[in-house]
């Protein structure tokens, strides 16, 4: 309704004024506070994500929110910054290499237990990005080639599982590498036992999903499947951003939007509302900024002379990128609903404050870019 949308304007309003002083407030404050305050700040968000287990505001069937009078945060969204910040310290050190296997599971802990305690909300959508901001934050502290590669292939295995063809493939993949590496006994065992154990319990995994999360994923593999359930969103989302064209049918235009066949069109599928109201015109605007905000991002990490700085913008850059990527892929039916908002456009104060203060961050590493 048009009050509805009214209510929904002048809070994101009062977000995006709030988010505005932090951005200021963040640029300013003393370079050398934001590492100090990478440790504290992750401990006090595991906290936080503790607590919405056990005391949440619940909604759209999870826990995820915590109220503090007639304000309702999602810790998670600003969790996901303390975990690159604390993960960028322990990994800048000095002392620390990645390439040493103690040094990696102590990096690979502190995205774990953020990520364990989102999944147990349940919110898969946003503890995938735990895991997202860590492979390119590690690769970029000089984590070698084939470590990458040994990190990244159980996920391979996650998903071929169900195809035993692919699976067997990427073992024998797997197998030669390990013995044309030349690595230690134990490391090869290592590997291989759990990247076995690995194909043989995601079908478990799989059958333990919360249903919704099972109907999510097999949705987004053929939403023409349910027309009118499951796949709703992601058909009315595709013919929203068709019928859009070129040039789009105007601001407040949009058949699928003003006559509410679109849900949820405020928050996750944002992008089909620019595509519908602006067309192709107005979605290639969106995310040629978006890409010009990535590629600065990716300058000003290979510029400053901070080694903390330089792993942290790495992080912030992956972070919005790959929000990006998979709430436009959502829209479009390439990815399947994952409820990750499109940042600094979807509704929502959480994802917009800490958007605010990841940029805040940026311009602050920036101004001090020459300091170590």
């Amino acid at each position: 309704t048009q009050e509805s949308g009214t209510n929904y304007f002048s809070r994101q309003v009062f977000w995006a004024v709030l988010g505005i002083s932090i951005l200021a407030g963040t640029y300013f404050v003393p370079y050398r506070w934001i590492s100090a305050s990478a440790y504290p700040l992750y401990v006090l968000h595991l906290i936080l994500l503790v607590l919405v287990i056990f005391v949440g505001h619940k909604g759209l069937g999870a826990e995820r929110w915590l109220r503090f009078g007639p304000l309702v945060l999602q810790p998670s969204e600003s969790a996901k910054l303390a975990t690159i910040l604390a993960v960028a310290k322990f990994i800048s050190a000095e002392k620390t290499d990645l390439n040493r296997v103690k040094d990696f599971l102590i990096a690979a802990a502190l995205i774990f237990f953020p990520f364990v305690l989102v999944v147990r909300q349940p919110d898969l959508g946003t503890a995938m990005v735990f895991a997202a901001i860590a492979l390119p934050m590690f690769y970029w502290t000089g984590l070698k080639g084939g470590n990458f590669f040994l990190i990244t292939m159980p996920f391979l295995i996650m998903f071929a599982s169900f195809q035993f063809y692919v699976f067997m493939f990427l073992m024998i993949i797997l197998v030669l590498y390990l013995l044309y590496s030349h690595r230690s006994r134990w490391i090869i065992v290592f590997n291989f036992l759990g990247n076995i154990l690995m194909g043989i319990f995601t079908p478990y995994i799989w059958n333990h999903l919360k249903p919704y999360q099972q109907n999510r994923i097999k949705i987004f593999l053929n939403p023409e499947s349910d027309p009118r359930g499951a796949g709703y969103q992601i058909l009315q989302s595709k013919v929203a951003i068709g019928s859009g064209g070129f040039s789009g049918k105007g601001f407040m235009q949009g058949s699928q939007t003003q006559l509410r066949f679109l849900p949820e069109q405020h928050t996750d599928f944002i992008y089909a509302v620019i595509g519908e109201e602006f067309g192709f015109v107005g979605v290639m605007v969106g995310l040629s900024l978006f890409l010009v905000l990535l590629l600065r991002g990716i300058h000003l990490a290979s510029i400053v002379k901070s080694r903390f700085s330089s792993v942290v913008t790495i992080g912030i850059v992956t972070l919005i990128g790959f929000h990006v990527l998979v709430n436009v892929g959502m829209t479009i039916g390439l990815f399947p609903v994952t409820g990750l908002p499109l940042p600094f456009l979807s509704y929502g104060g959480s994802a917009l404050l800490t958007n605010m203060t990841m940029i805040g961050i940026l311009l602050n590493f920036y101004k001090n870019r020459y300091e170590y």
